[in-house]
């Protein structure tokens, strides 16, 4: 009744199959930011400051640089 030639629903199931790949591909590969599963993206503010904490730039530098980047 519901078989066309040994498959069901004229090949359904594969469709089916195609939509959960698509699923599970979009909620691992998505880009947004899930609270615990991805780590933040750093803003430059960020990287500015964890430079000087690691004391590749010195104050002056992280001041001048800090300035810049909070120009706009």
């Amino acid at each position: 009744m519901w078989y066309f030639n040994g498959h069901h629903f004229f090949g359904m199931h594969w469709v089916w199959w195609i939509l959960w790949l698509i699923f599970i591909f979009w909620v691992f590969a998505m880009p947004y930011d899930v609270p615990g599963q991805r780590t933040k993206k750093e803003t430059p503010l960020d990287i500015l400051k964890k430079r000087f904490a690691a004391g590749e730039i010195d104050k002056v530098e992280y001041i001048e640089q800090k300035k810049e980047l909070l120009k706009d």
